[in-house]
């Protein structure tokens, strides 16, 4: 077991360390200069006509040790790193990039939160019920519009629920994290609002998450019904409904909640189109933003945050799949 664990966690080790080496050095091979596009855009926006940009450029660059040789701009940046000190932005001097990804982090978990639960649990309850045979008829009609669901990229999703909801019904907020004159405060006001405008956001990842989760399901539990145990129950008399739950679910569960584990362990990383799409204030948005900026620092922060976060909830289902599934045991 201790063998077992030793190699998971140095492998956790070589995934965090490869990823973020990555993160340092393709965006610095993108060609352009993103401090001297970033000074130009906001010397245009200011009027400023006769200004020496190129002056400007040289001291943010040695503000930023982007001056520097490539190594140990590399090491620089993993001594920064351990110690959770990310700099600055490059686009949005001087705001640091933890400010923004603190300010943002919130926003991708509420609602991607919300999402991943609702379908988790409507999309597992409605596999399994296609799965049993004695399930009621109607429901074996919905396998195809799962399949196809299932199928439908979830950006697709969320245009065609902006389209409906926002631009022809004029029900639901077409983008946003919230209303742009709203004062935030911790009242049913805001809540309201905020929850609002996460409707289709949400909305769109969970039709696409319930046809995933459901053929899921569907499939696992109905290669448990072929096993023995189940045969056995069967035959000794016990009512369907245990059969069902106990002997069935219960079984088929485990790869579901592997896969639950997974999405939150992703779940700061796999919003980045559906919040691109909305212009939701979140992780996402904030990549997104910093790539097509080549905000070097800003990309670097998240994308570790992201790494750390998705490594972390592998690692963790590794370690604890074995209590969950008392067939397993750490060894060969």
């Amino acid at each position: 077991m201790l063998r077992y664990i030793g190699q998971r966690f140095l492998q956790y080790l070589l995934i965090i360390f490869i990823a973020n080496s990555l993160t340092f050095l393709l965006p610095r091979i993108i060609p352009g200069d993103p401090i001297q596009e970033a000074l130009q855009t906001k010397a245009a926006a200011a009027g400023h006509q006769n200004v020496d940009i190129q002056a400007w450029v040289a001291e943010y660059n040695a503000k930023f040790g982007l001056d520097q040789p490539l190594w140990k701009q590399y090491l620089n940046y993993w001594g920064n790193m351990l110690r959770l000190d990310f700099g600055y932005s490059l686009f949005d001097f001087p705001a640091t990039v933890m400010s923004k990804i603190t300010a943002a982090i919130p926003w991708t978990l509420g609602f991607m939160t919300m999402a991943i639960i609702i379908a988790f649990v409507v999309g597992t309850i409605l596999g399994a019920l296609l799965a049993w045979p004695n399930s009621p008829r109607f429901l074996q009609g919905a396998v195809p519009l799962l399949m196809v669901i299932s199928a439908i990229p979830f950006y697709l999703f969320g245009l065609a629920l902006i389209f409906i909801f926002g631009v022809e019904l004029h029900i639901l907020p077409t983008g946003g994290g919230a209303d742009p004159t709203l004062i935030m405060r911790w009242d049913w006001n805001t809540l309201g609002n905020i929850l609002q405008h996460a409707i289709l956001p949400a909305f769109a990842l969970v039709l696409y998450g319930i046809g995933s989760w459901a053929l899921g399901m569907r499939a696992t539990l109905v290669t448990v019904l072929g096993e023995d145990y189940i045969t056995f129950a069967q035959a000794k008399g016990l009512p369907d409904r245990q059969v069902f739950t106990r002997y069935g679910v219960r079984n088929a569960l485990l790869p579901q909640v592997t896969g639950l584990a997974i999405s939150f362990g992703l779940i700061l990383g796999s919003g980045v189109l559906i919040e691109s799409i909305f212009n939701y204030p979140g992780i996402g948005s904030l990549i997104f933003a910093a790539i097509n900026s080549k905000d070097y620092f800003v990309i670097n922060g998240t994308v570790a945050i992201m790494v750390f976060t998705a490594s972390t909830a592998l690692l963790i289902v590794d370690l604890i799949y074995p209590l969950i599934d008392p067939r397993i045991r750490f060894g060969k």
